[in-house]
């Protein structure tokens, strides 16, 4: 393994290698073999961990795919963006409507680095029975707890509890969900 790769699985700055660009073109291809003609063995070969039932409608977009780890019976819709230059683990059943994004990867902040190449990634943990709204997009580092909704169009900057529903920019929790 690539020192850059080793320094983007421990979360911290690294520039893509030969490596890391030969692992992306390894998703690339078998992306668009999916996106082509969706086949259950192809996100099997693709994806870290895939559970039984789960649901991907393309086109589906990702960086590396072997980071993404997707519980049983979730359901992904449409254009979703998975970038998993981080590890991104989804629970069981939940539910990605049209258009949500996954955004592991983050770039410094200072301008020197960023024309250099150095990028980061932190990784995204989402809970069982979580919906995500459509054009929602959840931000480096982020937790969803468990049978939380997030409404369409929000943008998770920060971890959200179990049982809320949050909406906005960034997402606020609005209300406790009863029991």
């Amino acid at each position: 393994m690539s020192e850059m790769k080793e320094r983007m699985l421990r979360g911290e700055p690294y520039r893509v290698d030969d490596e890391l660009r030969a692992n992306y073109a390894r998703a690339q291809a078998l992306l668009e073999r999916f996106n082509a003609s969706p086949q259950a063995d192809i996100l099997h070969e693709l994806l870290g961990q895939l559970g039984e039932g789960v649901i991907i409608r393309p086109p589906f977009r990702c960086d590396y795919g072997t980071q993404i780890s997707i519980g049983a019976r979730t359901f992904v819709n449409f254009d979703c963006v998975m970038l998993d230059a981080a590890p991104i683990r989804i629970g069981e059943a939940c539910q990605l409507a049209t258009k949500v994004q996954l955004l592991t990867a983050t770039h410094p902040i200072e301008p020197e680095p960023r024309r250099q190449g150095w990028e980061s990634a932190e990784p995204i943990a989402i809970g069982d029975n979580v919906w995500l709204g459509g054009g929602a997009i959840v931000c480096p580092g982020v937790t969803i707890g468990d049978d939380t909704v997030v409404g369409a169009g929000a943008v998770v900057t920060a971890d959200l509890p179990s049982g809320v529903v949050a909406v906005g920019v960034p997402a606020r929790v609005q209300r406790e969900i009863d029991a």
